[in-house]
């Protein structure tokens, strides 16, 4: 057992958790419920929206989306480029990482926002399609 346990960690096979991986929707497309397009379609999801990365296969990738569903989705739909979604009724986008700093604007839930940086102390720099730019407290939003 020591020895299988040495080999793995040498390989890289056993150790810390790998970190979690999210991708963002390029183009909106059907998910389904298994890797093929045979496969039964769940639903249409829309571009921008961040999902998870679950298990990647053969040109398909199985995701999660904010509501915590699973669905295959073909990888080449998936971009590298970080989305986050307001996850409360009405995320308050504020000027700066500051609970009194004024709101610079408010996304309802389900708004993809795109993200720009981690920001000590909860809070997560984004900025809206429109151009709208600010800061956001983490537990308002899905995907990082």
């Amino acid at each position: 057992m020591k020895r299988l346990l040495t080999l793995l960690l040498t390989a890289g096979l056993a150790g810390p958790a790998l970190a979690i991986e999210y991708r963002t929707v390029d183009a909106a497309t059907v998910l389904y419920d298994a890797p093929s397009q045979k496969g039964s379609k769940l639903f249409v999801i829309k571009r921008g929206t961040p999902v998870e990365l679950v298990v990647v296969l053969e040109g398909w990738s199985k995701v999660r989306d904010a509501d915590g569903s699973l669905a295959w989705i073909e990888s080449k739909y998936l971009g590298k480029r970080r989305t986050l979604i307001v996850t409360t009724a009405r995320g308050q986008i504020r000027q700066n990482a500051d609970d009194s700093a004024p709101v610079s604007f408010e996304a309802e839930k389900n708004v993809s926002l795109d993200f720009v940086e981690v920001v000590p102390g909860g809070w997560v720099k984004v900025r809206h399609r429109d151009g709208q730019s600010g800061f956001v407290r983490i537990n308002q939003i899905w995907g990082l």
